[in-house]
């Protein structure tokens, strides 16, 4: 077995795919510039958040992210072990490395500054959070408020009635700045509390670990479950359109298509008022992505309601066959503090046994957060990012620079002022625009070169993997241990077939598998099927009821495929590296979420 990956040096560029480098910032793209730091670190592909090649826009929400990351934990918090996380691109796809702080008297150095700055939000953090929820709500409302149209054939008469003294081509480019600096700042959110609710979890999870060296991950896990936060709030709007359509007795009329469903409902005062409960759990529960929410190309509920309505669908006919909706919380709640009281009892010193109360209770005060943002940012606010370029995608489209809006996804973000710019050239000066035939062909060459890239089969990591991975975030979120790189080294094979990963969410669960790459392969799934995904995204919890168990490729015991799984008491086992690769639909496969395991059984 090799003891190391490729350097990323040594990766070959796809046929058709030349200059592909271009089309990303020339800082996150590896270069002879830093080879000897390049080829130094270990890198691996974040199939968590970015499992396929990332268009040129799009690739702005990912260095936003991990910038934002490291900032918050080399620069305001100090986290003690960890500076940031470094970022490049290759043929298209992400790669990151840890960047961790090597020499322990600086680690020591660094604990009085995070217990000062990290010390003030745990002490503050009600005050802080509710002063967030208005930040975050405020930069979603700010990007709702923008507007991009068409530059006019004049300028209406009010702007030199009223002195205005601008043009609508300036506007449009401080417009797109506006969107720009909004997105940034709402990743600047996003870190506020995020690396804390981590830090503080892991703090109780090394306490934890200190006093019962044989505690199974899970079990600490299970100390801060029974959470109720708004990421699950869209699904709980669904199922209670789903009660409500059969207490109106218009259960009949839903089926998976949106259209046809309220156009039956309209027929009468009962399925009128279904409608208005319908269209209030739009805002803002409905702005929801299929995806991750880092792709532009994940579908919206907002902009798809055949989506929630498939879904209110297979809720109707569950509530028919008598069958409960809610999520089991009491008997998580109940899980949770058997466990506790359990391992509780065994500690023998009062100062220890005060020690863990308060890290307890600070871990469930703030461990909420760690969900909650996704709803706020991954969903509501980059759907709000994602609409207003395509409402800027469209503009250009209809002047002629693209055949469609999304186009505007293949240019970079720097790139997108010169294109508005030149609109305004032509508009201001009464020619034709460049734009038209300069973007014709360059579109044209940029879907080849995407093209060409998603050919290409990217390694799951590049370089040498240090002995240990010890770097918490890297464990616990993207699911990369030494185990797991032993995994990835050794091709996935284990002396008795099954596979191996995190046991992320108990329980056990035998049945036929059901692989999917995406959002669009959930429509496939049968009752009691096993989904094997190389992820699963939050709004995937609808069918979380019907389904017997999950498998990932990707993800730690604390990415949100394995948060929300616990949470809906789905035995799951996530970062299993090759489980799309190794499993087929129809194989009866027994998935053991108590032990991290999965096999095939035929």
């Amino acid at each position: 077995m090799a003891d190391r990956f490729p350097s990323p040096f040594e990766m070959t560029t796809p046929s058709g795919a030349e200059g592909w480098e271009q089309l990303y910032g020339y800082s996150t793209v590896f270069s002879e510039d830093r080879r000897e730091y390049e080829d130094s670190m270990f890198w691996f592909m974040d199939g968590v958040h970015t499992p396929e090649v990332i268009e040129p826009w799009d690739a702005t929400i990912m260095d936003f992210a991990i910038i934002v990351l490291g900032q918050y934990n080399t620069r305001h918090y100090v986290i003690p072990p960890a500076l940031g996380v470094d970022i490049r691109y290759l043929n298209g796809y992400m790669y990151l490395s840890p960047v961790g702080v090597a020499d322990p008297a600086e680690i020591g150095a660094r604990v009085p500054e995070f217990a000062e700055r990290a010390g003030y939000y745990f002490g503050h953090w009600d005050t802080l959070y509710d002063a967030w929820m208005d930040k975050i709500k405020g930069v979603i409302g700010e990007l709702a408020a923008i507007r991009f149209t068409a530059l006019p054939h004049r300028e209406d008469m009010a702007v030199l009635t009223e002195g205005r003294g601008i043009g609508s081509g300036a506007l449009m480019l401080k417009e797109y700045d506006k969107l720009v600096e909004l997105t940034i700042r709402l990743w600047n959110h996003h870190f506020e509390f995020l690396n804390l609710g981590y830090a503080a979890y892991l703090d109780f999870f090394g306490f934890c670990k200190q006093l019962f060296p044989s505690i199974p991950d899970q079990g600490i896990a299970k100390m801060v479950a029974g959470i109720d936060v708004d990421l699950f709030r869209p699904d709980e709007e669904l199922k209670k359109l789903a009660q409500l359509a059969v207490d109106l007795g218009v259960d009949d009329r839903i089926d998976r298509s949106a259209h046809d469903t309220l156009a039956r409902m309209g027929k009468d005062d009962d399925g009128s008022k279904w409608v208005e409960a319908w269209e209030a759990a739009h805002d803002p529960w409905f702005n929801f992505s299929a995806g991750s929410g880092f792709y532009h190309s994940d579908r919206i509920w907002r902009d798809y309601p055949d989506i929630p309505m498939a879904f209110i669908a297979n809720y109707v006919t569950a509530l028919g066959r008598g069958e409960s909706l809610a999520r089991p919380v009491a008997a998580i709640e109940a899980e949770r503090d058997r466990i506790v009281e359990e391992y509780r009892d065994l500690i023998e010193d009062d100062g220890d046994r005060a020690t863990f109360d308060d890290k307890l209770g600070l871990a469930r005060t703030v461990f909420p957060y760690v969900e909650n943002h996704n709803f706020y940012v991954e969903h509501w606010g980059m759907s709000q990012v994602w609409g207003k370029m395509r409402e800027l995608g469209a503009v250009l489209t209809e002047a002629g620079f693209f055949g469609q809006p999304d186009d505007i996804f293949l240019l970079r973000r720097t790139e997108v002022p010169d294109a508005i710019f030149d609109y305004y050239h032509g508009w201001a000066v009464g020619i034709e625009s460049r734009g038209p035939k300069y973007w014709g062909r360059e579109i044209h060459r940029r879907k080849a070169i995407m093209d060409a890239l998603r050919t290409w089969s990217p390694p799951p990591a590049l370089g040498a993997p240090p002995e240990v991975i010890t770097e918490p975030f890297t464990v616990m979120l993207w699911g990369v241990t030494s185990e797991s790189v032993k995994q990835w080294l050794g091709g996935g094979e284990s002396d008795d077939g099954s596979l191996h990963g995190f046991a992320a969410s108990p329980g056990v669960a035998e049945g036929p598998a059901r692989v999917i790459f995406s959002a669009d392969g959930i429509a496939d799934l049968q009752d009691g099927e096993i989904l094997v995904a190389p992820l699963t995204a939050p709004s995937w919890a609808p069918v979380f009821g019907r389904i017997g168990a999950t498998v990932t490729d990707v993800g730690g015991i604390m990415s949100h495929a394995a948060i929300v799984c616990r949470e809906y008491g789905l035995p799951a086992v996530t970062g299993t590296a090759f489980g799309t690769k190794k499993i087929r639909t129809g194989q009866r496969i027994r998935v053991d979420g108590n032990a991290g395991t999965v096999t095939v059984l035929d």
